[in-house]
């Protein structure tokens, strides 16, 4: 019986304290999806039409390689300063773990800041993060989700975004409550 009560405390303290505490940008989302003041949304790639867009086949390859895009926001139409600056810093404070890779920062303090990590290594991306704020508007963070994406495949698909189609999954009605 010993052995059993020492096993199973084993098993107890190998599980509470080998989970991962710190916070991901998916429990974020999770968490603040409902919340005041946010917009959620997502998106899976089959609703953007892009099988309908002319492209190369490394555009295709990136597409293809996209399964979905959580995106959430945070307004400062109905928000405050002080609620602002505290969930930046929680997303900056999520974002500077080990696991997310800085690829690209740009911008400025009056026009605002954009940031963009990923989640793996340089040839198989799982994850890519896109936050961007600013302290007129407030602050969006879109996670684009998929398999073995690659960032040079990825940054091709720049000239086809305008083609795609948003507006029967209401993206402008996202960027309505931002702005």
């Amino acid at each position: 019986m010993r052995s059993f009560v020492l096993g199973l405390g084993v098993f107890i303290s190998v599980f509470f304290f080998g989970c991962n505490s710190q916070p991901s940008l998916q429990t974020y989302f999770v968490d603040h999806q409902e919340s005041p003041n946010f917009i959620s949304m997502d998106v899976p790639v089959s609703f953007l039409g892009a099988k309908d867009i002319k492209m190369t086949d490394r555009q295709r390859q990136a597409i293809n390689s996209i399964d979905k895009l959580n995106m959430l926001g945070y307004s400062l139409k109905s928000g405050d300063k002080d609620s602002y600056n505290k969930e930046v810093n929680e997303i900056k404070d999520i974002l500077n773990n080990k696991r997310y890779n800085e690829l690209l920062r740009l911008g400025n303090l009056n026009d605002g800041r954009v940031k963009i990590c990923y989640v793996g290594d340089d040839e198989d991306i799982d994850e890519l993060i896109v936050f961007g704020r600013s302290y007129k508007y407030g602050f969006a963070v879109i996670r684009v989700l998929g398999d073995d994406m690659e960032v040079s495949k990825i940054m091709e698909l720049g000239p086809i975004i305008s083609q795609l189609n948003t507006e029967d999954i209401n993206v402008e009605g996202f960027m309505d409550f931002m702005l």
